[in-house]
């Protein structure tokens, strides 16, 4: 008997339709870090900046995924159906030391195959709705495994743009490091420099032998739709973000599974710019 409607197929087929997506499935728990920057209200008068404060936190964060194992269709008219398969996800971050909620989402990623309208390769959607008001987009194109760690990591830039005076940071960068925060990632103004060094310091002494990309944006096939209060108020113009599953090889030859990612959310305040960066490394479960 043929079954007519959708169902989940086993495990075993499951895994090669999801592609780089693949390992993502079960649960992860790590630590990070997390830049953002507050708008006083009522702003002080524009010569007296900068009107924001920086909040840095060390975070505790446990991901969620599980995969969508039933052929998801879309269909097609200037060509042929497209199935595909993906994972539903549940991101939740705290603060290292207290243990306040930080931030939560939800959401799923997709392995699309590649598309003849348009004319595309494979590549990888994520989509994302957070509790502020906003549900994001991102599309990236699928990249093969390399046999290698993906050090070294691409420099951020967390400095502000726009009607600023100076760097907008003033007094934080000669304040100290949140407490939780892991060892030899530097001083506070590397650190909030270039917060990827955080990802750096988490790999020392690791022994990496395969990494999966995941490099996803908003931009141009993508998109971020926020609530008039969040337009108004700090808008969320575009996210960038990029994965790294990592495959880690022990002294003993055992192996485990290692998730890092880099993620910057531009936020507009009015006539400034400011970088929303989060980063984090977490272990497969």
């Amino acid at each position: 008997m043929t079954v007519a409607f959708r169902a989940g197929a086993p495990l075993a087929a499951t895994g090669p339709k999801l592609g780089p997506l693949a390992d993502l499935a079960g649960n992860w728990v790590g630590s990070g870090f997390n830049l953002v920057a507050l708008p006083k209200s009522p702003p002080p008068a524009p010569q007296h900046n900068p009107s924001f404060f920086v909040k840095l936190n060390a975070t505790r964060e446990i991901l969620n995924f599980t995969a969508i194992t039933a052929p998801i269709p879309d269909r097609g008219f200037e060509q042929p159906d497209i199935e595909y398969l993906g994972l539903h996800y549940l991101q939740q971050v705290s603060d290292a030391v207290t243990n306040a909620s930080l931030h939560i989402e939800t959401g799923m990623w997709l392995n699309v195959p590649a598309t003849t309208a348009p004319q595309q390769g494979p590549t990888v959607v994520r989509l994302a709705t957070v509790p502020h008001g906003d549900s994001l987009l991102m599309q990236g194109p699928v990249t093969p495994p390399a046999p290698a760690s993906p050090l070294p990591f691409p420099t951020l830039n967390s400095g502000p743009t726009g009607q600023i005076f100076g760097d907008g940071y003033g007094e934080t960068y000669v304040q100290p490091l949140p407490p939780g925060m892991p060892p030899d990632v530097g001083s506070a103004r590397a650190v909030i420099s270039d917060p990827n060094v955080v990802l750096t310091a988490a790999l020392k002494g690791q022994n990496i032998v395969r990494t999966q990309t995941l490099a996803v944006t908003t931009a141009g096939a993508g998109g971020i739709l926020n609530m008039p209060f969040v337009v108004k108020n700090a808008n969320a113009t575009q996210c960038t973000a990029t994965f790294w599953i990592e495959t880690v090889k022990n002294s003993d030859g055992s192996e485990f599974l290692q998730l890092q990612y880099s993620q910057t959310v531009l936020l507009f305040f009015g006539n400034i710019t400011w970088p929303h960066i989060s980063v984090g490394t977490l272990i497969k479960q």
